[in-house]
């Protein structure tokens, strides 16, 4: 039977969002990506990290970490952790064995050898500075008040106070003298809200716990394979490089809507998307969030301005655009890159920034989704 402790956090709940525009209690949160992190002081440092992560059609971000850590000590055990904040507005109670109920497949691989891990319930710090108390489980019950249930908080009755608690994974690590290898992959669900279709959010400052307080090299990479995904990150967290296109189709820039900071805009097609920076000690965390949430406000918004395969994408349907009826037909089409006979659906697509023509595609269907099929049969 596994172990079951409490302890202490290292981040805050959730990543912080962009202030495209301030948000109420109008989405859906099920968890944040997170970095692995040392649970104790240490000597050790972050050299080399890979960070990629996968965007799907089926409402989960696959994640993919590479490491690559230095002990400039002696061979070492140190304890690890990983911390994801638990599920907001989904009226879920908390997981009965401690592990998060929207992150599946995680994995833990270091210097070849898969590590076994615990889990616990952990208390958030809005601060992100931990000081390992355990919570007490007998005194904080689930919710945010006697009869106002939650399942992000836990209520203390005898003093009226509430928490918001976070489910941690955590490991023992041997680290040999010098270079070590940490594999690190798990999936979970993405979280969405009025106005977004799909957001990712991950925390990346924890890893400056490391003794470098850094990432010495660090890459991202984002993909989109066999779909078609348009999303925005801060721009200002991803200062000094350029993203660049690896792989696949897709387009890059910066800009900024109103009520928005400026954005890094990408439309990406069955492709990777890359940025690479040394010295890297983050500051904020990242979201990537699907480009819908810039046109909610946009009083020009366009039918199809935003488009997404998954089942979650609901189209705009504006009363001024005459071609409502055949525009909602040929998303799924130009999605994939259709180049346009009629010239009415070559101009409508071109104005839309995310659209990117590919005279090679055969028009196949094959990959069209359930979803696809009813905007093209019955425009829903």
């Amino acid at each position: 039977m596994k172990k079951r402790i409490i302890i202490a956090t290292v981040a805050t709940l959730m990543c912080c969002l962009m202030p495209t525009t301030a948000r109420a209690n109008d989405g859906v949160f099920y968890v944040s990506g997170s970095q692995l992190v040392p649970l104790q002081e240490t000597d050790i440092a972050v050299t080399k990290e890979v960070l990629t992560i996968t965007l799907n059609d089926d409402g989960y971000a696959d994640v993919d970490v590479q490491y690559v850590f230095t002990n400039h000590g002696p061979a070492k055990t140190v304890k690890m952790g990983f911390e994801a904040g638990a599920p907001y507005n989904t009226e879920d109670k908390p997981s009965a064995n401690f592990q998060h109920p929207y992150i599946e497949n995680f994995t833990v691989t270091m210097n070849g050898s898969k590590l076994g891990y615990d889990n616990a319930i952990v208390a958030s710090n809005p601060n992100g500075v931990s000081d390992f108390v355990p919570l007490d489980l007998k005194v904080w019950k689930s919710g945010m008040a006697a009869n106002d249930p939650s399942s992000s908080n836990f209520y203390n009755p005898a003093n009226d106070s509430t928490i918001v608690f976070s489910y941690a994974y955590y490991f023992t690590a041997q680290f040999q003298a010098g270079e070590n290898t940490v594999h690190h992959t798990y999936r979970y669900r993405t979280s969405y809200g009025v106005g977004r279709t799909f957001e990712v959010p991950y925390w990346l400052t924890p890893a400056t716990r490391w003794a470098n307080h850094q990432i010495d090299d660090f890459t991202l990479r984002i993909r989109a394979p066999k779909t078609a995904k348009y999303f925005f990150l801060s721009a200002g967290l991803f200062q000094g490089a350029d993203f660049k296109l690896k792989e696949g189709f897709g387009k890059i820039r910066k800009t900024k809507y109103q009520f928005s900071n400026e954005i890094i805009e990408i439309s990406l097609r069955n492709g990777t998307v890359e940025w690479h920076k040394r010295n890297f000690s983050p500051a904020e965390n990242m979201c990537i969030t699907s480009a819908d949430a810039n046109f909610s406000f946009d009083e020009n918004f366009r039918l199809g301005a935003f488009y997404d395969r998954s089942d979650t994408y609901v189209p705009c349907m504006n009363p001024d655009i005459k071609l409502n009826r055949e525009i909602l037909r040929n998303l799924p089409y130009a999605s994939r890159g259709y180049v346009f006979k009629k010239r009415k659906f070559q101009d409508y697509f071109s104005s839309l920034w995310w659209y990117i023509p590919d005279p090679l595609w055969e028009t196949s269907t094959d990959d069209f989704t359930p979803r696809e099929w009813r905007l093209i049969n019955k425009g829903e």
